[in-house]
């Protein structure tokens, strides 16, 4: 897949467009444009993340699954992504997902046999009155 060039070989910093052309009559315009698409901005591996989240419809799990990483990873992947195209978590989401992230550690460990049924209900139960 051939990339938009958009930021300096040299010094990484991003890159402006100031001349668009016509190639049927060679028509030469000069100026400052804005980029039109924030999507061509991403790096290949964050274009790979945003593809297989929209083909995994924003299920993380099969992210997982379709990438070969961990939950963690497949997050903070998906989070480094969505900050480099300007969607920065608010705090309050942030703390909601941090807290659903530990009850699936406990279901995970419960159901790997790591705990038992008593030991999950006891962790689910503190983390709800946190």
């Amino acid at each position: 897949m051939k990339r938009d060039i958009t930021r300096c070989p040299g010094c990484d910093q991003p890159l402006s467009v100031t001349e668009l052309s016509c190639p049927t009559c060679d028509i030469h315009i000069k100026g400052h444009f804005e980029r039109g698409c924030r999507f061509c901005g991403l790096d290949p591996e964050q274009a790979r993340i945003l593809e297989v989240f929209l083909s995994c419809r924003g299920v993380l799990r099969d992210m997982e699954r379709v990438l070969g990483l961990s939950y963690p990873t497949v997050r903070a992947r998906v989070d480094t992504m969505l900050a480099s195209l300007g969607y920065a978590p608010r705090e309050e989401a942030r703390a909601l997902e941090e807290l659903a992230d530990q009850r699936r550690l406990i279901l995970d460990q419960l159901q790997a046999g790591e705990i038992t049924a008593e030991d999950a209900s006891t962790r689910l139960k503190a983390l709800a009155s946190d």
